[in-house]
């Protein structure tokens, strides 16, 4: 039987969607070449821009779950044109900033925009199919996130080489204008709903869960990034952590914790933490953030090692970077490896391959083209760890609550890449930038991800899912 065709106004659909989740989904690659070029420009130490890529990541985490609420709220066309509106505010004043904290700052507006863009990018598309070939309207508008990381390190590259780094926000605007006009005309308006009917669990915001989470979180990573360069945290004067540590840490913890204890009892809360009691789905939250803390972490490490160690410039990093897009661009081939030996070997040999592709850089071995070999399998690795993941995830669970899987999945990922950043950011920070440094933070990477090796074995084996869980569009491999 023939495949039925796309219909040509779904088709023009995506392509409006596609255009406007390009921005947030190039954006990190981008900005990641940038670190070092950051660094120096404002007079800061690498602990302390890395709160560059972690505002970023953190804002975009803690708005993917009001999104459902702002959808239900005010519509998705209109939250997808605030989102693109609010984007592109956030890359301008990113651009115009003149000191690290309004740099921090505008990239939580960014962050802000792109978290809510791409949770409604998959409701606009679903409710316009009718739910009909939902799998095929996907691969378009997640085409993006396929370029993202083969594109952004070579633009990034170019434009720090030629014009400085705020046009590697400045390049954001046309980009957004464009969507814009695009989306203005071309992304239906939503149905109007019945007076008096009862509004969709979406409807509701947990407004105290959100309070509680979002400073948790900040604080808790600005615990960790206060260790930079501090001997007496290691080694406690008089036996006490200093205070600048111990309080935004303790502070975050407890948050957090009051978090969770809100979010079980509540029905409908941000974030659904009951799902954790689910084996499969538990296992596959601690791999998705370790995938997090080695993916968006390794985007931090890698434009560095290459400028610090290797002693490559801003261009010649930007394409040494490419191979680990391609590698990643490679693993598709992981979801259909997954539908027909389960999520478990597959995770297992992505988490090897990965490892084993890591070592060049613990060792701080080797030229261009064992680096871009390297990176090739390592893309490859963690990127097939990532859609594995995502399908093991969701099997046990009632159809119901594969929304919420994941949308939890996803914060779970990027709190691991959060992590992941803050702390390589302190490790490389404490050792001065040299070689040793980068090799311990790549030697702690390699550690965690074997680790997580034990971790997979909790996964199913052979998929038994009877319905395709959704697809997170332009999730980052």
């Amino acid at each position: 039987m023939s495949k039925e065709r796309l219909d040509p106004a779904l088709l023009r659909l995506c392509g409006v969607l596609a255009v406007g989740a390009f921005a947030p989904l190039l954006d990190t690659t981008i900005v990641s070449v940038a670190v070092d070029v950051l660094g120096r420009d404002l007079g800061v130490s690498t602990a302390t821009v890395q709160w560059v890529s972690t505002a970023y990541l953190l804002a975009f985490a803690m708005v993917m779950p009001v999104s459902g609420w702002a959808g239900e709220r005010f519509g998705t066309r209109r939250v997808w044109l605030g989102a693109l509106v609010l984007f592109l505010v956030g890359s301008w004043l990113c651009g115009l900033a003149g000191s690290i904290e309004s740099l921090v700052l505008s990239r939580v507006v960014q962050g802000a925009g792109g978290g809510l863009m791409l949770p409604v990018l998959q409701t606009v598309v679903i409710r316009a199919s009718g739910g009909r070939q939902v799998g095929r309207l996907t691969a378009v508008v997640s085409l993006p996130a396929l370029l993202g990381p083969v594109l952004g390190p070579v633009l990034g590259g170019l434009i720090l080489g030629h014009v400085g780094w705020r046009w590697i926000f400045y390049v954001n605007l046309p980009v957004c204008l464009l969507a814009l006009a695009l989306a203005w005309r071309g992304v239906p308006r939503d149905p109007r709903r019945v007076p008096g009917t009862t509004p969709r669990r979406g409807s509701r915001l947990d407004v105290v869960g959100l309070a509680l989470v979002c400073p948790g979180l900040t604080a808790l990573v600005y615990g960790l990034t206060q260790v930079d360069g501090r001997a007496d945290v290691l080694v406690p004067v008089d036996g006490l952590v200093p205070t600048d540590v111990l309080v935004p840490t303790a502070a975050g913890v407890v948050l957090v914790a009051a978090f969770v204890g809100r979010s079980l009892r509540s029905t409908a809360p941000l974030v659904d933490v009951r799902l954790f009691r689910v084996p499969s789905f538990a296992a596959s939250s601690v791999l998705m953030f370790v995938g997090g803390l080695t993916t968006y972490g390794g985007m931090f490490l890698l434009p560095l090692y290459c400028q610090v160690v290797l002693d490559e410039g801003v261009v010649a990093t930007g394409l040494l970077l490419v191979p680990q897009g391609m590698g990643a661009l490679a693993a598709r081939v992981a979801g259909m490896l997954t539908d027909r030996v389960g999520a478990r070997p597959v995770v297992v040999a992505g988490l090897l391959l990965s490892s084993a592709a890591t070592v060049p850089f613990v060792l701080s071995a080797g030229d261009g083209p064992l680096v871009c070999v390297a990176l090739f399998l390592r893309g490859f690795g963690l990127s097939a760890v990532n859609i594995a993941v995502m399908v093991g995830a969701y099997q046990g669970l009632e159809d119901s609550r594969v929304p919420d899987a994941s949308t939890a999945t996803r914060i779970v990922q990027l709190v691991g890449g959060c992590v992941g950043t803050a702390a390589f950011a302190v490790l490389v920070g404490r050792g001065g930038q040299s070689a040793a440094a980068f090799a311990h933070a790549f030697g702690w990477t390699v550690g965690l991800t074997v680790c997580a090796v034990a971790v997979a074995a909790l996964l199913p084996g052979r998929r038994t899912l009877t319905a395709a869980p959704p697809v997170a569009a332009g999730s980052r491999t």
